[in-house]
């Protein structure tokens, strides 16, 4: 029997997991599970899974965890803290799907443990690359990737050479305004930025898509993880979302991966891996289907981007500084207090301003570091959205 944690558990990847789970009876002990502020589903989860411990992310709802574990043995806890030391519990398949830069700590805390890290944190490889991979290289752990582009890649990179690819293409269903015009944008609400036409998803990562940051996200993912160059990575719009990734070789040949829109497959396949498991998921009837549409990602309608390969280009604390920024800029716009093109904006801005500051340039990238780059771009952020306000 695996012993498994999650770390975002109330979150849909989470929730998704869970579902895997709960179909294989007798396959998993469930240890840790870890969530935000949905505390009823986080203890019903974990009284459902027998799980040792659930730790809430906000110490103020620790009184209704606790309350609502009452006498059932399963341990409650709160805090950051709580959940790296929720991470460090042995285990040998933990999923990290914390949203935000958050997830970074207890990644780096579950690897220490020599496991497995199904990784569904993107903020983790966007802001510490090179310190999560050192971290598991170290300790002689995995890291699987569960973004479906970059399982995808995984995947069609079996028994193949990396020195063979030529290039690597994610695909992105264009989000909620792919087909709205270009003028239209600068007044866009909230509501309509948090409907996504393919996949269920969060509020944030589905505004995140329609602005593309998510996409720009995973291009600087798979610059980390997989070490491709820069000039090699691309995205393209598939508005079916039905091919999540291709890659292409020397020969010119491509290989693509193709599948229905559903979260579980990249999360089943990290689970049962290196084997391949039984997943509960549609069946493509390609016939049906009929034809699979791609066109250019419009520079001007996505500029995150050409953020992304600036941030890939510069490399060092640029993604720290870019994420954060990112999520900075994100919580002005649902806040009403800018645009939804200012989000963009105030990245740029934000890049411009830190770094050109003396001492970031070379500077090691550590926990410290990237934690310390990250409260830098956050006042940038706001200092640059207080000003369009006043």
């Amino acid at each position: 029997m695996r012993r498994i944690s999650i770390l975002g558990a109330t979150g849909s990847i989470g929730q998704s997991t869970l579902d895997l789970v709960r179909r294989a009876p007798g396959a998993y002990r469930v240890v840790a599970l870890t969530g935000g502020q949905n505390i009823a589903l986080l203890a019903a989860d974990a009284l459902e899974f027998g799980a040792e411990i659930a730790v809430t992310a906000d110490p103020a709802r620790l009184t209704d965890l606790r309350a609502a574990l009452a006498g059932t043995g399963v341990a409650a806890a709160a805090g950051a803290g709580a959940i790296s030391e929720a991470a460090a519990r042995p285990a040998d398949w933990i999923m990290s799907a914390i949203v935000g830069a958050a997830g970074l700590p207890p990644g780096l805390e579950a690897l220490k443990q020599g496991g497995t890290l199904a990784l569904a944190n993107k903020e983790s490889l966007v802001t510490a690359g090179p310190l999560l991979l050192g971290q598991a290289a170290r300790h002689g752990a995995t890291v699987l990737p569960v973004d479906s582009e970059h399982s995808a890649i995984f995947q069609a990179l079996v028994g193949e050479d990396i020195a063979t690819v030529e290039r690597v293409i994610i695909t992105a269903s264009g989000g909620a305004f792919r087909d709205r015009p270009l003028t239209d944008l600068a007044h866009v609400t909230v509501a309509e930025a948090s409907s996504h036409p393919n996949w269920d998803m969060g509020q944030r990562i589905t505004i995140d898509s329609a602005s593309m940051f998510n996409k720009a996200m995973e291009l600087i993912e798979t610059h980390e993880f997989f070490g491709i160059a820069p000039d090699r990575i691309e995205a393209i719009v598939h508005p079916e979302s039905l091919v999540h990734a291709l890659v292409g070789f020397t020969d010119g040949g491509l290989m693509a991966h193709v599948g229905p829109p559903d979260m579980r497959h990249a999360i089943g396949y990290a689970l049962h891996w290196p084997r391949r498991g039984p997943v509960p998921v549609e069946r493509l009837d390609l016939a049906r289907i009929g034809q699979l549409n791609f066109r250019a990602a419009d520079p001007a309608r996505y500029p995150a981007l050409s953020l992304a390969h600036r941030v890939m280009k510069q490399g060092g604390l640029a993604g720290a500084l870019f994420n954060a920024a990112k999520e900075a800029a994100l919580d002005g716009f649902m806040a009403g207090e800018i645009g939804f093109l200012d989000m963009a904006r105030v990245v740029e801005a934000v890049l411009d301003d830190t770094l050109s500051r003396e001492g970031l340039q070379n500077v090691t990238i550590s926990l410290d570091s990237v934690q310390q780059a990250d409260a830098l771009a956050r006042r940038s952020a706001r200092d640059w959205i207080e000003q369009k306000r006043a």
